[in-house]
């Protein structure tokens, strides 16, 4: 199907998608971090996601053999994107909160950009560097609402408060790699299998910290809601969203893409307010208004494509 009027607009939806489904889990899983240690928790969900993309695995008839650079990229897609990211984000979470966790992720479409520049040349336009401006500062607003509010002071330890917001970032390096290589390999693989075997290569790495944990961990406290938890974010971390984005990616440039990586956030930020009882304030609205500004402005139409 070709883009309506120059525009991928389904690209653009399966972008947004993506990161809509990040942002909520992000806020879901401190109910899981709270009673899965966080090298279980990151293995439980790729054994049950591994489970699920089993017929995604098989090479398609018309898909050519993988290169030694594809097989180097899943490597680092997997590493960077699933291992790395799971468990700064994951780590994160549990030393600082929902809320906390999308404004330091609010840096990422600037990441992303700044990578795409580096490494694929994807230099950025005007008119998305405007985009990139207001994500950033639509979500540094939400910063400074959340701590000009009294009321969202939290009872962390100093330390915690740190390492948690420096895994936060680390979680954010990890995720604008992982846009930049996904964009490399969606030129070569289908958004299926490329799903499956970063997932694939995410369980291996983590099967022996996984397996660790689990020794010392009395699974029979595990309730039914949670099981449906983790099932539920297992499906949603490796299947859905990372599927979704390498759609998204066949048509979108990755500069561009990293834009859309501001509804991460601005799901968190939504989940805190609906799931957690987070106070929602006029100067969270405006924050978010000016990020989804940025977001219109990356994905209007150029003038030509209008006419």
């Amino acid at each position: 199907m070709k883009p309506l009027g120059g525009v991928p607009w389904r690209a653009y939806l399966c972008l947004s998608a993506s990161m809509a489904l990040v942002g909520s889990y992000v806020g879901l899983s401190r109910w899981l971090v709270a009673v899965f240690p966080v090298f279980l928790l990151a293995w439980l969900r790729f054994a049950l996601a591994a489970v699920a993309m089993l017929p995604w695995l098989k090479k398609p008839r018309d898909e050519a053999p993988l290169s030694r650079q594809d097989k180097h990229l899943l490597f680092w897609e997997s590493m960077l994107g699933n291992v790395l990211f799971s468990v700064c984000m994951l780590g994160g979470v549990s030393l600082t909160s929902a809320v906390s966790a999308g404004v330091v992720m609010a840096s990422m479409p600037a990441a992303v950009a700044l990578l795409s520049w580096w490494w694929l040349g994807e230099r950025p336009s005007l008119r998305i560097g405007g985009a990139i401006g207001l994500a950033v500062a639509g979500m540094a607003g939400l910063a400074w609402a959340r701590h000009a509010d009294p009321s969202q002071a939290t009872s962390e330890p100093t330390w915690a408060a740190w390492v948690g917001h420096g895994l936060l970032l680390g979680a954010v390096l990890c995720e604008a790699s992982y846009v930049v290589i996904g964009k490399r390999l969606s030129a070569a693989l289908s958004p299926q299998r490329i799903s499956a075997l970063i997932n694939l290569w995410g369980l291996l790495l983590i099967t022996p910290l996984g397996l660790w944990q689990a020794r010392q961990f009395g699974f029979g406290g595990i309730t039914p809601t949670l099981w449906l938890l983790l099932i539920g974010y297992a499906l949603a971390a490796s299947v859905l969203t990372v599927w979704l984005w390498m759609k998204g990616l066949q048509q979108v440039p990755a500069s561009r893409a990293g834009v859309f990586t501001v509804m991460l956030p601005i799901a968190s930020a939504t989940v805190g307010v609906l799931a957690l009882d987070e106070p929602f304030t006029l100067a969270h609205a405006l924050a978010m208004a000016l990020s989804l500004a940025g977001l219109l402005m990356a994905s209007w139409p150029p003038r030509a494509a209008r006419a």
